[in-house]
């Protein structure tokens, strides 16, 4: 593995971890400060950025901007934790990783930077592909659990008429008043109107 991928990938992993501590289900203080939280060192950190010169500040600058946008998305999925913000954080990942790569890249000239930048783009694509799968992995698996739960209840209904319907013929085989009371608890027991 070239330089330049291991730098990328140490890179995105640095990302994916710069958020992830915050905690699920954040009250509404919590997500302001939080929210707070990154834009200040968002500004801090370009501010570091700028003591630099050349491509150096415009790779500490795509990596300020990277850190920002996957902790911004990483908020969102901890203020609201749906597939949605799942994918987005996986989005906001594998754009932070391919402008920081693609920013390494201007280090090179000629057909070693085409390759870099190919290289970059490669990546980003397999990311958003495999943060499209996740997405319709968990689309589908939503839609097969709703499925499953209006089968289970579908059935469940089913299973307690026949029981009722059972209970209701040996009801049948009593006189009136017996007859009646039998059936009434037949009725409750089945949920029955």
């Amino acid at each position: 593995m070239n330089k330049l991928k291991i730098t990328a990938l140490s890179a995105a992993i640095g990302l994916a971890i710069s958020a992830s501590a915050m905690g699920a289900s954040l009250s509404e203080a919590q997500y302001k400060s939080a929210g707070q939280r990154i834009s200040a060192r968002h500004t801090a950190d370009l501010a570091t950025c700028e003591a630099l010169a050349g491509n150096r500040k415009d790779v500490c600058n795509a990596e300020a901007d990277g850190r920002q946008n996957v902790a911004k998305a990483e908020l969102e999925l901890s203020y609201g934790d749906s597939d949605k913000h799942r994918h987005d954080v996986r989005i906001a990942k594998a754009d932070a990783a391919y402008a920081i790569a693609n920013e390494k890249c201007d280090d090179l000239a000629g057909n070693a930077q085409d390759v870099c930048r190919k290289e970059a783009q490669s990546a980003q694509v397999a990311a958003k592909a495999e943060a499209e799968q996740a997405q319709t992995t968990a689309d589908a698996n939503a839609t097969a659990s709703e499925a499953t739960k209006a089968a289970d209840k579908q059935a469940a209904l089913e299973k307690r008429n026949a029981a009722y319907a059972i209970a209701k013929e040996k009801c049948d085989s009593l006189a009136n008043d017996a007859k009646v009371t039998c059936i009434q608890e037949a009725k409750a027991r089945y949920g029955q109107s």
